[in-house]
């Protein structure tokens, strides 16, 4: 008999083999067929009543909204990458967001949000928690061990991102895992941009880790959906049971075109990564760009933390640049051709977003004459790219002379 490679074990493989094979419901189909269904028949009065004794039975099928093989297929894959228990799909990366602060948190509690978060996020918090009486406080994305000094006897959650959705700090992730063990709280964070290809939160011992699968998982932007995981059974149990109550689910066909986009999830990561380096380098040479919001440059706040913690980068950053008036903002982003201007990121294509830097971060202080424009490095090539920005930076020197 042949000795065995240590490769035939697929806990042995690498993450980028296993996503590959992951979530096959029929292993001798290698694209899973879309699976509909709403109403399931049963056999007979007997099986009625053991499928409603356990609705969410991942081997059985109770009703549409329970899960299908599609939507199984899709929560496997992910569990695939990150090793967790299960993974709670939703429809949005903000309606994953949403679930997991309305299920955790109570009238009277006290969240801790960084000050940094996506903007939904912010609004949800100020707004939504607001009225059912959750009360938020921001803190500084660069807080270590220091957050505890913000810790109330109502604090019940400590909310991450990292790197920022617009500034691109990177926060201290054990440091404030430790906080939150000191004090038995739960720790949740957007985990979006990194993926846990690039930073798995849940090796942090952090306990809930949501995505916007709307990005860089599906990669196509070709559909929306959210998912959070955990490691923890009561954890995943509880969200699982609270996503189901409040009707939130995943239609087959968004859930297929998650799972097809998935299976090339870590070439796509290498090829942004790879792009946005060159671009962000040629940037970093113009005379109009003050400043670059890369975690895997110097300038960029927590870099440090991100060479510790991160396993590389993707190709979405942050620019700051000078422009004199408004006009020449509008001036650089009509003269654009291949980076589109437009909300999301994470698909094949580049994208141009100018920010409003609304929260007074003392990471990110800006200049009258400055603007933050965020970038995603598409899979065009980078010199094409690089030509399309010369011909921005040009429109905004001939308006101005």
């Amino acid at each position: 008999m042949s000795k065995k490679s240590p490769m035939d074990n697929p806990n042995t493989r690498h993450l980028s083999t296993r996503i590959v094979h992951a979530g096959r419901p029929d292993p001798r189909v290698v694209t899973s067929p879309v699976f509909h269904a709403s109403t399931v028949l049963f056999q007979d009065y007997a099986e009625f009543k053991a499928r409603e004794a356990a609705p969410l039975d991942r081997e059985h099928m109770y009703y549409g909204r329970m899960g299908t093989p599609t939507t199984r297929a899709l929560e496997d894959a992910v569990c695939e990458l990150d090793g967790s228990v299960g993974a709670v799909l939703s429809t949005s990366g903000t309606a994953s967001m949403a679930s997991i602060l309305n299920c955790f948190l109570s009238p009277g509690d006290h969240l801790l949000m960084v000050d940094s978060v996506y903007g939904p996020t912010r609004k949800f918090c100020v707004g939504s928690l607001a009225r059912r009486g959750v009360r938020t406080t921001f803190y500084d994305p660069l807080m270590g061990d220091d957050l505890e000094a913000l810790v109330e006897d109502s604090t019940r959650m400590i909310f991450m991102e990292s790197p920022g959705s617009a500034t691109f700090e990177i926060q201290d992730v054990p440091a404030l895992v430790a906080v939150a063990k000191k004090y038995g709280l739960l720790t949740a964070i957007d985990n979006t941009w990194a993926t846990p290809l690039l930073f798995d939160p849940l090796d942090f011992d952090v306990d809930l880790s949501m995505q916007s699968g709307t990005k860089y998982l599906n990669g196509h932007a070709d559909c929306l959906f959210g998912v959070t995981t955990t490691r923890s059974p009561e954890l995943y149990t509880q969200l699982h049971h609270h996503t189901l109550a409040h009707g939130m689910h995943l239609a087959p066909d968004d859930a297929n075109l998650a799972l097809r986009g998935m299976r090339t999830l870590a070439i796509r990561l290498a090829a942004h990564d790879r792009g946005a380096r060159t671009v962000a380098k040629w940037l970093e040479s113009q005379p109009r760009v003050t400043r670059l919001l890369h975690p895997a440059w110097e300038s960029c706040p927590g870099h440090k933390t991100f060479e510790r913690d991160f396993q590389g980068a993707n190709g979405l950053f942050g620019t700051i640049v000078r422009r004199e008036n408004e006009a020449a903002l509008a001036a650089f982003v009509d003269a654009l051709e291949l980076f589109g201007v437009g909300f999301s990121w994470g698909g094949f294509e580049s994208l141009c977003l100018p920010m409003q830097a609304t929260r007074n971060l003392p990471s990110l202080t800006l200049a009258d004459d400055e603007v933050l424009i965020r970038l995603h490095i598409g899979l065009e090539h980078p010199d094409d790219l690089i030509a399309d920005l010369e011909k921005g930076f040009a429109a905004m020197d001939r308006l101005n002379r």
